[in-house]
């Protein structure tokens, strides 16, 4: 309008607090939205046939999609709407398959940020094989660290394991073995004196078992026990758990193919981030 001192003016605009929240909120949610949703790239799909649930087949894609990598720690999930959009499902489904992952700790809802993958469980066969192989066949990026490596006399019970004389030199390896940066578990292992070199550069670049088969050892077979306790204080520290969390235990022997003990394994597992596998047969 024009005033009559010929100026122009301009009327007021007057922006309601809802209105302005909700574009605020709006532009929030655009921002934190990923640019991709990586299940995009999957070709996720269901059988509407099957008996199995539909959320479970869901649930079991996502879960395989994590452990081969292909949802990588760290990757945001995409809209749990659009999600049920592209495959014909309703929102509470993929909420319930979204949700089975939370529970089992492969995936984290985190306000203002969205569902986002956290890490995948390390499920190892009880096979002759080292954690650093298995790591690396899962494609899980494995790294070490040396903790300790020293000459030490044996104990009454590394001895017996060993078969050497108790007070007798052997060989202490500690180490803390991660994936994607994240520790993984705290590995000792007690080696009997001059089997072979083992240097810490050596043993941060690759796997005991790897050392021992390029000296010209053939490992041979294995006795193992498995087991759980709480963490406690120290350990827990380098677990990245809280004191008392649950850890899993396991005790190895191993014996070259002249049935020699090459080496005793005491070693803690962060129970939530690694399981064991085991195959079961029927006798005849």
């Amino acid at each position: 309008m024009v005033c009559p001192d010929n100026r122009t003016s301009e009327l007021p605009v007057i922006i309601s607090p809802d209105y302005a929240r909700s574009v605020t909120e709006q532009g929030a949610a655009k921002a934190a939205k990923p640019a991709v949703d990586p299940t995009v790239a999957l070709h996720l799909g269901v059988d509407r046939s099957s008996p199995v649930p539909l959320y479970f087949q869901l649930s079991q894609q996502l879960e395989a999609a994590i452990e081969r990598g292909a949802l990588t720690p760290g990757s945001l999930l995409g809209n749990e709407i659009e999600l049920a959009g592209r495959l014909g499902l309703s929102r509470p489904t993929v909420r319930q398959a979204i949700q089975s992952l939370v529970d089992k700790g492969l995936l984290v809802r985190r306000r203002g940020v969205g569902t986002q993958v956290v890490h995948s469980q390390v499920k190892r066969p009880l096979e002759l094989s080292s954690l650093y192989d298995d790591l690396e066949a899962a494609g899980q990026r494995p790294e070490t660290r040396v903790l300790r490596n020293v000459v030490e006399p044996a104990s009454a019970e590394t001895a017996a394991a060993l078969g050497v004389a108790e007070g007798s030199d052997v060989h202490l390896v500690e180490r803390l073995r991660l994936a994607h940066g994240e520790p993984m578990a705290r590995l000792r292992n007690h080696i009997p004196a001059g089997l072979l070199a083992l240097d810490t550069e050596a043993l941060e670049a690759t796997g005991l078992y790897r050392l021992m088969r390029a000296a010209g050892i053939t490992l041979h077979s294995a006795r193992q026990s498995v087991g759980a306790r709480a963490a406690e204080g120290e350990e827990a520290g380098l677990l990245a758990e809280p004191e008392g969390a649950p850890v899993l235990t396991m005790r190895r022997t191993t014996f070259d193919d002249t049935g020699r003990a090459v080496e005793y394994g005491s070693h803690i597992y962060r129970a939530s981030r690694y399981s064991f596998e085991f195959q079961l047969l029927v006798r005849p």
